[in-house]
């Protein structure tokens, strides 16, 4: 859009407040069905839900847009200091009933469709997600997005348009299936394309040296193809304000679509060649990388969005008048985990070679614009290329990445002298066998802030992971604790525990979640608590019923609610809940008079589809489940359940349902996890390890609020160190060799002793994440669950206060937090821009 006239509603007297009065419900009601009709093309009589729910995502993406406008407006006059949030995913959740709580208008919304006859609930199931993310750090993203825009700090997210976002899982005879996620299907009412700053980006080829004309040495890139990044935008919105930040997602196009000359001379599979592998490049999120094809679309997929930002970054500091020297000063750049790492090479590219500063300056530039923050303390996860891949795919980024190695390891030599040992670890060349590009150094030593996502996982990045780089540069170091958006995970999906606390202590707290404090004062009250109670129990009445809906499964909402939902990984150790599992159903066996806590287990959680140990661990999830849930001795006291296609939309179901949260990962090795703050905010109790920021939790929420159990940090390595030998576990643990013994013997699998063979070998001659060894202290611990979930009051106390101390959790202050410490970002007021005055040309 060239230019867009703007107009504010003459009956709102302040600009700088949110303009939701002239949206009554007649203006809603019209606004529907002049959608329904000019952008669905259908009246009533033909109409399908779906048709509906379009037809009121565009009356609300309608009724947003001035907010949009008006920000990009005021960012770009002020020239605003702007986060730009690199991220490969973005796992957003439906966008419909998000916009309405964050508009303030979902109970007028709701009485609107009412009064024409129609659901809001009901529309709102029709949304079908994006699935952009795998799990932890997409839903992570999108929360950050959702606070920046809250806290009124100009951001911009950058990720990728994956045509096919993370598979639909399907649970077939036990089986985890994948499916094509087609979320694009029915079309995206909430983006908005933007051809025209589309951006091309160059693959392949080779590079050309020559001096310039003033005799300076440079570098020219000859590339193998270029494919074009056509981006799409969406609006992020604060809660109750007038911000409207955007996301800024990458399409890969070719340059020309169709080859005519080529159709003409009867080749018409060559004619659209081009096409379909520019487009591969952002058809599917994280292709399987075990194939060498797999690895190079990987690290095209990376390069690709990260250029296509920083080359919009560049478009954009033109459209505001601001020198290529200040790009520090207008943009800082903050890397989501080690998938945009390129991005320090790119820049230096974009600088030297197509902006023709010299290197120094460049590197300055650079140096303060990029924020690199580490997910991970799992050696595999951070990424590395090998050098033969790299360059034959980006040929001047290994030169350059070859330049900053070696002048970097000229400054360690002088910090360090005769430490050849350390140069070599510090190396971003790992030189050990075949030569690889080790990502997470590039990131290090081109960022100005390095920072980890839980207090223990920060230290442990500086005691291990990044040891070296803390030891070199102290200063770069800082713990930045993750948080989760309370307008989503409380306000949208737990509507009932919102208004309960929202008539205890006011309003404000949906903003500033520890004024949750004040709940502190209602512990004792007994009618508050009765309504605690009441409320939870509805949640769960209402998580039965769609339980029933989608598996078959009836399951009792008198029962203890014990949920673990996340990924599938032998690290997070679902085994060792299912070996728990079992040992309660061989007592209820072996001694059917025994008075056991009536319990549901509920999992859910998608597991890599080449991960084949995983896989099997949601089978025996199932196979477990199967023969429980059939057995009419025990399955009145104990019930199993395996949600299939765990997402943010079925998140949403679960938390506030949830009573007992499993975070039982091997002590070490969570970064941080975020559904432990997601369960805690909703009141169920934790039963976990000194993991992540299980620490965090157990610290605010009090020790004895807390199901602590396992080892901690330092006793895994030591274990680990003295030779560990789970065999030994098993051999002196009798209730969990019957445990074993039962999946070996084939009793949860038809008999079939080999289908389990590879998870059992894994726990009995390897068990790499100490499952075997926590067995015991596992149980002990679910044994004092049961005992404190009878006493109802005591157990709604706890509940209370795990809510009332959860306000550190809140993604808004991890946000206030990067952008005091570390992004210097001011917020920035957004006043809607005033009658007709006004014709902008938005440039972010």
């Amino acid at each position: 859009m060239d230019a867009i006239a703007i107009s504010a509603s003459p009956t709102e007297p302040d600009s700088r407040k949110p303009a939701n009065r002239r949206l009554d419900k007649a203006a809603i009601k019209r606004a529907f069905l002049r959608n329904l009709v000019t952008v669905q093309g259908k009246f009533p009589a033909l109409a399908t839900q779906h048709d509906y729910y379009m037809a009121l995502a565009y009356t609300i993406r309608d009724h947003l847009l001035q907010r949009w406008i008006s920000t990009a407006a005021t960012y770009t006059a002020e020239k605003s200091r702007t986060v730009a949030y690199l991220s490969a995913e973005f796992l957003m959740g439906p966008h419909l009933g998000n916009n309405l709580v964050n508009l303030g208008i979902h109970d007028k919304v709701q009485q609107a469709m009412n009064e024409l006859g129609l659901d809001l609930d009901a529309l709102l199931l029709e949304e079908h997600e994006p699935g952009l993310g795998n799990g932890g750090l997409g839903r992570l993203a999108a929360c950050f997005l959702d606070s920046m825009a809250t806290l009124e700090i100009p951001s911009l997210g950058y990720g990728i348009r994956y045509e096919f976002g993370i598979f639909e899982q399907a649970i077939v005879d036990g089986w985890q299936v994948e499916k094509t996620d087609k979320w694009l299907r029915y079309g995206n009412p909430w983006e908005v394309a933007r051809p025209e700053w589309a951006i091309e980006v160059k693959l392949g080829g080779r590079t050309e040296h020559y001096l310039d004309d003033q005799g300076r040495k440079r570098a020219r890139w000859e590339p193998a193809r270029v494919v074009v990044g056509v981006p799409y935008d969406t609006p992020i919105l604060g809660y109750h304000n007038n911000t409207a930040n955007t996301l800024r997602l990458w399409q890969a196009e070719a340059p020309e679509s169709f080859d005519f000359a080529t159709f003409n001379r009867g080749d018409y599979y060559g004619a659209v060649e081009s096409k379909v592998m520019s487009e591969n490049l952002t058809k599917v999120l994280y292709p399987n990388d075990e194939p060498l094809q797999g690895k190079q679309l990987r690290l095209e997929q990376q390069y690709f969005f990260v250029s296509c930002s920083l080359q919009d970054m560049l478009r954009i500091m033109k459209v505001q008048h601001i020198p290529l020297e200040k790009f520090h000063e207008k943009f800082t750049v903050q890397l989501n985990d080690t998938h945009p790492a390129i991005a320090v090479a790119e820049l230096m590219r974009l600088l030297v070679d197509e902006r023709g500063l010299d290197w120094e300056p460049a590197w300055r530039i650079t140096t303060r614009t990029f924020g690199y923050t580490n997910h991970t303390l799992l050696p595999e996860a951070l990424e590395r290329w090998s050098i033969g891949l790299f360059g034959s795919l980006l040929p001047r980024h290994l030169e350059i990445i070859y330049e900053i190695n070696a002048r970097f390891l000229d400054e360690v030599r002088l910090r360090f002298m005769d430490d050849p040992v350390r140069v070599h670890r510090l190396s971003l060349i790992d030189e050990g066998g075949e030569r690889y590009v080790r990502m997470a150094h590039l990131a290090c030593v081109g960022s100005y802030a390095i920072n980890g996502v839980a207090e223990l996982h920060s230290d442990l990045l500086k005691q291990d992971v990044l040891q070296d780089f803390h030891e070199l540069w102290p200063h770069k170091f800082a713990n930045k604790t993750n948080g989760v958006t309370p307008r989503r995970w409380m306000a949208l999906s737990n509507p009932r525990l919102t208004s309960l606390i929202t008539d205890a202590i006011g309003e404000g707290w949906v903003k500033d979640l520890d004024r949750l404090r004040a709940l502190e004062a209602h512990t004792d009250d007994a009618v508050f608590a009765a309504k605690w109670r009441a409320i939870k129990h509805a949640n769960k009445h209402d998580f039965a019923y769609l339980i029933r809906q989608r598996t078959g499964i009836g399951i009792d909402p008198d029962s203890l609610f014990d949920v673990q939902v996340k990924r599938i990984h032998e690290y997070k150790r679902q085994h060792l809940n299912v070996l728990h599992i079992i040992r309660l159903y061989h007592q209820l066996k072996t001694n059917p008079h025994l008075d056991i806590q009536p319990r549901t287990f509920i999992f859910a959680g998608k597991a890599a589809p080449a991960y084949h140990l995983a896989k099997l661990i949601i089978k025996l999830i199932n196979a477990v489940g199967s023969v429980i849930n059939r057995d009419k001795a025990v399955r009145d006291t104990l019930r199993v359940v395996f949600v299939p296609n765990f997402n943010v939309s079925n998140g949403q179901h679960i938390y506030p349902a949830a009573e007992l949260s499993e975070q039982i990962s091997t002590a070490g090795k969570e970064a941080s996890g975020t559904g432990n703050m997601k369960f805690a905010m909703n009141g169920a109790l934790t039963i976990g390890t000194l993991d992540g920021a299980n620490v965090e939790i157990r610290e605010e929420v009090g020790a004895e609020n807390f199901f602590l159990f396992g080892l901690n940090t330092q006793e895994v390595q030591a274990t680990l160190a003295a030779g560990y030998r789970p065999l030994d576990y098993y051999q002196n643990n009798p209730e969990l060799k019957e445990v074993i013994d039962l999946i070996r013997a084939g009793y949860f699998s038809r008999g079939d002793t080999e289908l389990f063979r590879p998870l059992v070998d894994n726990l009995m001659h390897h068990d790499p994440y100490l499952a075997l060894a926590d067995f015991e202290a596992y149980c002990t611990c679910q044994d004092q669950v049961s005992g404190a979930y009878r006493d109802s009051h005591h157990w709604t106390r706890m509940s209370i206060l795990n809510t009332a101390r959860s306000g550190k959790f809140s993604s808004d202050r991890t946000i206030r937090e990067y952008a005091e410490h570390l992004w210097k970002t001011p917020p920035v007021s957004i006043e809607l821009s005033g009658t007709g005055q006004q014709f902008v040309k938005p440039a972010q």
